[in-house]
């Protein structure tokens, strides 16, 4: 029986399309608008820190690169190895090669957050060894900007309708209709609001670190805002994961699945750089 209020969603993905093979889809969009804001964010930090802009130039290209390499590997690798270790190309381009020699593009359906994560810290990894800034400075930016790039993608999920909750009879469920007609829990939207609530809390700590740091030294320690980022996101996709269907038919005989094994060992990290790493380390 459905409840009284549910919503019944069923948008178009595709904004448009070009020349009937490049199409603009809302998920695409909403990646690069969380990128874009992210960006925008980093560089106030960056001046607030009289870094340069020729510092901060190349940042972007790192990021991109970085999160889109990786949450593309960690999708094939982690989710369906056995189809992509098979299909090489479609690991790396955004187009699906057809039994009769064709090819279709259909962007990259897939992309796993852990794998981004993980991209993503390679990367400014790669970025400081050319730029020469302190590592934990520049994760410790980034984390700041972090949830709301992270919100943007759940939005995105949401408009692909992908990634969505069980069967549940209250009254916001959202019936999918491209998944079938059951009342479910908007999963990707419980996430979208978490992130978002988590961007204005991390904004408002580190403009608290900004003001105190006026007046004293540095308020907070170096890895505080990457091992908070690090804990608060993955720890809300631990628990929330109770809440979503399986993404892959081998997940439906574990205990926990994918998404929570791979948030483990993120959390853990995330509590020692919080709680434990610059406290014992000068800044320089």
């Amino acid at each position: 029986m459905l409840p009284l209020l549910s919503i019944n969603w069923n948008p178009e993905p595709e904004l448009f399309n070009l020349f009937g093979h490049l199409p603009l889809r809302y998920y695409g969009l909403l990646w690069g608008i969380g990128i874009l804001l992210a960006c925008i964010i980093v560089q106030r930090e960056y001046r607030d820190r009289k870094i340069s802009d020729e510092k901060f130039s190349p940042l972007f290209f790192y990021c991109v690169i970085g999160i889109t390499l990786g949450a593309r590997l960690g999708h094939c690798l982690f989710y369906q190895p056995e189809y992509f270790l098979n299909h090489l190309w479609e690991m790396i381009l955004p187009v699906k090669f057809l039994p009769n020699g064709e090819w279709q593009w259909i962007g990259y359906r897939g992309l796993a957050s852990h794998g981004g994560t993980l991209g993503l810290i390679i990367a400014l990894w790669l970025y400081c060894r050319k730029t020469k800034l302190h590592y934990m400075d520049v994760l410790d930016m980034i984390a700041v900007a972090t949830p709301i790039t992270a919100c943007c993608i759940r939005l995105a999920n949401l408009m692909n309708s992908e990634i969505i909750g069980k069967p549940t009879d209250v009254p916001w469920a959202f019936v999918f209709e491209r998944v079938d007609m059951l009342p479910r829990h908007p999963a990707q939207l419980y996430e979208a609001i978490a992130y978002f609530i988590f961007f204005l809390g991390m904004a408002y700590l580190y403009k608290l670190g900004q003001k105190k740091q006026r007046t004293s030294s540095p308020y907070y320690h170096r890895g505080f805002f990457f091992g908070l980022c690090l804990t608060e996101i993955f720890t809300f996709r631990f628990f929330i994961e109770f809440l979503k269907e399986n993404q892959v038919d081998f997940e439906d005989g574990m205990a926990l699945n994918m998404g929570q094994w791979l948030s483990i060992p993120f959390i853990l990290i995330g509590i020692y750089f919080m709680c434990f790493y610059g406290k014992t380390r000068k800044h320089r």
